[in-house]
């Protein structure tokens, strides 16, 4: 049976020119920073985000407690979304491995507004840990995709600056959202002290994620990066499908949220299926069920027996992203397939 996966924009392969890249790629150790393929990926990726230095690290997550562990130190308060990724997901690194404690505040669709901020701050007291980070998240991929503007980054930063914290940015998907707002991304990073974002999602390539900032916390990262396993040696031929993806993939990411809207629209049309046709801004889609629809994991196995495969993120959400893998035809098959297994 032919599957169509809408899993996540992490399972895309890497295009043709990629392969190509990566047999042409010229290596050295990177640790001692001898590769030239990793360190021309690492010069063009500060670039696209508008940073002095940036470091090419295995996954997202890895960038994520990097950047934790660069701007922290154990004991240090670590303030985030509720919903966040690196809250959700991350495995708890935030804690067993930077020794940080999170402050989780609920944000309006994902967003950490400044009202939120300033609410959530606490005065400096003997009895509290040191808040000393702001983690933000754009694209948000627990709220759907949803993007946030260079303007609303710039004001609950500027709060955070009030307060002495640094700002990171868990951009995994920071060129989706630039896409969607016609804007380059370094608009979405010039007011954050350090971003991370993904190669291998949306990008299609197959392994990597790139950390930036200044050069100071790039040098001081590097050295976390090392203290965590990540230091990769001949990382050029990895390295080499990372430039491509920059050089290349972004605009066609257009693709992957028109696709999105088409298969939201779809689901929105099928009895007790619910969808916030306004939260679908890039490639995600959250779909709801309407009670007494049953549980998103039965509906998700219905849908794998049709030859779809999503993922459920709640007893009643299903969550569908689209890629470069999906087709016109695939979103009206899998608008198909809901429909039948709604049917049941």
């Amino acid at each position: 049976m032919r599957l169509i996966d809408l899993r996540s924009d992490t399972v895309t392969q890497p295009t043709p020119e990629m392969r190509e890249a990566m047999a042409r790629a010229e290596v050295g150790d990177d640790v001692y920073g001898e590769d030239p393929t990793v360190n021309a990926l690492e010069e063009l990726a500060a670039r696209r985000v508008g940073k002095e230095a940036a470091l090419f690290v295995p996954s997202g997550t890895m960038g994520n407690l990097v950047a934790v562990l660069t701007h922290t130190h154990k004991g240090d308060e670590v303030l985030l979304e509720a919903e966040s990724h690196i809250y959700y997901y991350e495995v708890g690194g935030l804690s067993a491995v930077a020794g940080t404690i999170p402050r989780p505040i609920p944000g309006e669709h994902g967003w950490i507004s400044p009202e939120h901020l300033e609410a959530q701050v606490r005065p400096r007291d003997i009895h509290f840990p040191p808040p000393r980070l702001l983690c933000l998240e754009n694209t948000h991929n627990r709220a759907g995709g949803r993007v946030f503007t260079p303007e609303q980054i710039s004001r609950t930063c500027a709060v955070a600056r009030r307060y002495g914290l640094k700002v990171h940015l868990d951009g995994a998907r920071i060129f989706n959202a630039a896409v969607a707002l016609g804007v380059d991304a370094a608009e979405l990073t010039r007011d954050v002290d350090s971003v991370m974002f993904c190669l291998s999602k949306g990008l299609s390539a197959p392994v990597g994620s790139i950390l930036a900032g200044d050069r100071e916390f790039i040098t001081r990262a590097r050295k976390a990066r090392k203290m965590l396993g990540g230091g990769m040696r001949q990382a050029g031929v990895i390295a080499a499908c990372g430039i491509v993806a920059l050089e290349r993939m972004i605009p066609r990411l257009a693709e992957d949220h028109r696709r999105a809207r088409m298969l939201a629209m779809g689901l929105a049309n099928i009895p007790g299926l619910s969808v916030d046709l306004e939260g679908v801004q890039t490639n995600i889609v959250l779909v709801d069920l309407e009670a007494p629809n049953g549980d998103a994991r039965e509906v998700v196995q219905r849908l794998r027996s049709r030859g779809v495969l999503a993922n459920a993120v709640g007893k009643r959400t299903i969550r569908l992203v689209t890629h470069r893998h999906i087709t016109d035809e695939d979103v009206a098959e899998a608008v198909e397939a809901f429909s039948q297994a709604m049917e049941r």
